[in-house]
């Protein structure tokens, strides 16, 4: 973010993609379909509505770090190793549900939907099998208290007092949790589609999406290595953050595009004499 802290508005535009990207994590992707699977068939409403409400919740705390790292920000300042130390935690979990993705993906049975595989859910045990709108806002609230999340938090609100304050800390949250309200709503909708149809477009369209969050993730990883540990990568891709974060988006939204139009497509049946 160093490079883009003398202008607001690419800042803005990359805050805005980092939480587009960010709702498409393994981790949400997964949280979100355990959510809208459990509440298919009780409450198909509430289903639909699962990924717009878990990113509401996880939104809400993103905006509430920014704020406070703001305010504290006469008094602190953002300790040197933080950006690196995130920087490889986040290349470490992008690593292994990538690879835990792919996997479920190859080994998945031929007649069944893929489901994404995340980590961080397991540790909210019986909460993700939440069945009110508060209780799924509160699922994506408790998903933001990881390390990655409030680092990036912390970053961006850093970042954003050089132009005046807390202001515009609180309009990164915001652009930030804009970001994850449409990759993490649409995601949900689409599921609950998904889980109405488990005809054959239905498995070849949770196959492509599977691979493609595995491979990005995957990718990612790899490039963020290459960057940490090759000075020459490294000066080639400064400045470079939100058309590398665009990328990344168009990758996956092409996908996505393309699974949700699979699922539009009317099944074929086959007549039997």
């Amino acid at each position: 973010m160093d490079m883009l802290s003398q202008d607001i508005v690419a800042l803005s535009a990359l805050v805005l993609a980092l939480g587009m990207k960010h709702g498409f994590d393994a981790d949400h992707l997964a949280t979100i379909d355990g959510l809208t699977r459990f509440n298919a068939r009780s409450n198909p409403r509430l289903a639909r509505y699962c990924g717009f409400l878990f990113s509401l919740g996880h939104g809400a705390v993103v905006v509430a770090i920014a704020l406070i790292v703001s305010t504290l920000a006469q008094q602190w300042r953002i300790p040197g190793w933080l950006e690196a130390f995130g920087a490889w935690m986040s290349i470490g979990f992008l690593a292994v549900l990538g690879v835990a993705n792919l996997i479920a993906v190859l080994r998945c049975d031929p007649a069944q939907v893929v489901q994404p595989v995340g980590f961080k859910g397991r540790f909210l045990g019986r909460l993700t099998r939440a069945a009110s709108p508060g209780l799924v806002a509160l699922v994506g609230a408790l998903f933001a208290l990881s390390f990655d999340t409030i680092s990036q938090a912390a970053l961006f609100a850093l970042t954003a007092t050089q132009f005046g304050g807390w202001q515009d800390a609180l309009m990164l949250g915001l652009l930030f949790m804009l970001g994850m309200l449409v990759t993490d709503g649409i995601n949900g909708l689409w599921i609950s589609r998904l889980i109405r149809r488990a005809d054959q477009i239905a498995l070849i369209a949770s196959r492509a999406m599977g691979l493609t969050v595995a491979g990005v993730s995957l990718l990612v990883a790899v490039f963020g290595v290459a960057k940490l540990n090759l000075p020459a990568v490294g000066a080639w891709s400064d400045g470079k953050e939100l058309f590398f974060g665009a990328a990344v988006i168009a990758m996956i939204v092409g996908s996505f595009l393309l699974a949700v139009w699979l699922t539009r497509v009317p099944s074929v049946t086959v007549a039997t004499e």
